[in-house]
């Protein structure tokens, strides 16, 4: 995978520029955008990325200009002129360019580009130790110019050659010639798909000698507009005529001026960058992703909680602590009466110890439940909000990270609840407490009761018993009775009052318990998947729009 070009060293006269930034972002799009983007669309942008890594890293003070055009329009006689040497056979000696030949100007460094762009050392020439008495304005110290095959070859290797070194030029000469000049091979397989590529493109209409001198200027004229109609409009057109030297100082000027200002290197790696970047939006987009909103990952919650069947324990959990606590503190009749009524617990098929092997077996539905279906709907449509607007590649990379194969939420969450320890059984201290003081009132009454008893026996038999004394004109067996009796439903009314206000806070605690445990199968399974898609996407984008620029 190719890493981005912060290591690469100062080039173009200017240290780490834009067009390194925007190679960076391409990169990290492509890194970002493995997996989910198909290889396809992805490939070429990293080929792209390694190649214009190593061109950041050679030499900054080389423009290569390549010279295209189909067989016969004097693309290797234009060659010729610009270099003042006799390198590209012409005519009858060589009637195709079958191979590219190159011509570097000083100064040194050219050598690294010809390896990089695989110029045979047999096809290279340097005029360095050449004299150059061109004017200033059309010196072209800096240029490697290149004499492609040509396009219309019936050999597939020259095109090959042709496509392959087009990806390497800074400049782009197409010579046409002024009977071929609209033919549509040149134009539809190269010019017209390469519209982007207009600010380092120039047009030559060789061999303009041909044409008649007063209609010249229309032959130009009809150049641009097929050009303008292909999307190029603002492309320099130059008439030349390589054999007798018309207009070649023009081409010259215009080389020489580009390489001066060394824009043309920049130009054509931006004009790359961005025409791999948009291909990358085309394909994944480049909308700001929404997220996941807190309502949304609030009802997902709720949704996860619910299937989990969280409000039937928690329900069963108050209910059961008000029975077990009024099993305790009840009046002793009316707690031995209660027994024969049914358990809220045991109605869930829990065990009465509130284990968690029973807690998780009643509160997971079976497969196929619709509470089950619910939760597996709900995870689906959070993946959709989180991804609503992006691009399809995206939305089913986080849909499917969201409900990965073979995981099933709900048996993770049955192992979250089996794992959570809920204390829901132990009794309250004052529990006891109160069913000691319960038995005691009890007992006290049972002793008044008896005594009266005794007391009436004891008429009928005419025998004594000891006077206990009265309260207020009432036996004091009565009193004590009656009193036991009155203190124990008073307390047993309290204690089931204080015993709803338990069992809401114990209820309250498990779910609390049971919802933190829900929300970490939640966070694990279904957030933190979808946050890292998000988090690669907005990477992607990032890197995608410092591409474009």
């Amino acid at each position: 995978m190719t890493s981005p070009t912060v290591a690469a060293e100062p080039v173009f006269s200017g240290g780490r520029n834009d067009v390194a930034a925007r190679l960076d972002g391409l990169t990290k799009a492509v890194e970002a955008s493995q997996g989910r983007i198909a290889p396809e669309v992805l490939a070429p942008a990293a080929t792209l990325s390694d190649r214009a890594a190593e061109r950041l890293k050679l030499s900054g003070e080389h423009t290569i200009v390549a010279l295209a055009g189909a067989t016969g329009s004097g693309k290797s006689s234009l060659f010729n002129s610009l270099t003042d040497l006799e390198l590209a056979g012409v005519g009858v000696r060589r009637p195709t360019t079958s191979w590219a030949l190159a011509c570097a100007w000083g100064p040194d460094g050219a050598q690294g580009l010809l390896e990089w762009m695989g110029i045979p050392a047999r096809h290279q020439v340097s005029r360095m130790s050449m004299l150059d008495h061109s004017a200033e304005d059309t010196k072209l110290d800096g240029l490697v110019l290149l004499d492609l095959p040509d396009h219309d070859s019936t050999e597939v290797s020259h095109h090959l050659e042709m496509d392959r070194l087009v990806t390497y030029a800074d400049l782009l000469v197409w010579v046409l010639d002024p009977q071929k000049y609209a033919d549509a091979a040149i134009h539809d397989r190269y010019i017209r798909p390469m519209a982007s590529y207009a600010d380092v493109t120039l047009v030559v209409l060789n061999q303009i000698d041909r044409i008649p001198f007063e209609e010249r200027e229309r032959a130009l004229a009809d150049v641009k507009r097929i050009l303008s109609d292909e999307g190029l409009p603002d492309v320099a057109v130059i008439g030349v005529s390589a054999t007798r030297g018309d207009g070649v100082e023009d081409l010259k000027r215009e080389m020489a001026s580009r390489i001066r200002a060394k824009s043309s290197a920049k130009s054509r790696l931006g004009s790359d960058i961005a025409s791999a970047a948009q291909a990358l939006v085309e394909a994944g987009g480049s909308s700001q992703a929404p997220g996941l909103a807190p309502a949304d990952r609030e009802a997902l919650d709720t949704a996860l909680v619910d299937g989990a069947g969280v409000p039937q324990i928690v329900d069963a959990i108050a209910a059961s602590t008000r029975r077990r606590a009024a099993q305790h503190t009840d009046w002793p009749v009316v707690r031995w009466m209660g027994r024969f009524r049914d358990d809220p617990l045991k109605e869930l098929g829990l065990d009465e110890d509130l284990s968690m092997s029973s807690l998780a077996r009643v509160a997971v539905p079976e497969a196929g439940n619709v509470q089950r279906a619910n939760a597996e709907l709900a995870i689906r449509d959070a993946a959709e909000k989180a991804s609503v607007g992006l691009s399809r590649p995206w939305r089913d990379a986080i849909r499917d990270v969201s409900s990965p194969p073979g995981d099933d939420i709900i048996d993770a969450l049955d192992r979250a609840i089996h794992e959570t320890s809920l204390g829901a059984t132990r009794p309250a201290v004052w529990w006891r407490i109160v069913q000691a003081v319960q038995i005691l009132l009890f007992a006290a009454m049972v002793v008044g009761v008896g005594w009266l008893a005794l007391q009436g026996i004891a008429a009928l038999a005419s025998f004594d018993l000891p006077d206990l004394g009265e309260v207020s004109g009432a036996p004091v067996a009565a009193v004590v009775a009656g009193g036991s009796l009155a203190a124990g439903i008073v307390l047993a009314i309290v204690s089931r009052l204080a015993s709803r206000v338990g069992g809401r806070r114990k209820a309250m605690r498990a779910d609390s318990q049971l919802r933190a445990a829900i929300d970490a199968v939640t966070t694990e399974r279904v957030i933190v998947p979808i946050q890292a898609e998000l988090d690669a996407y907005a990477a992607y984008r990032i890197g995608v729009l410092a591409a474009l620029g």
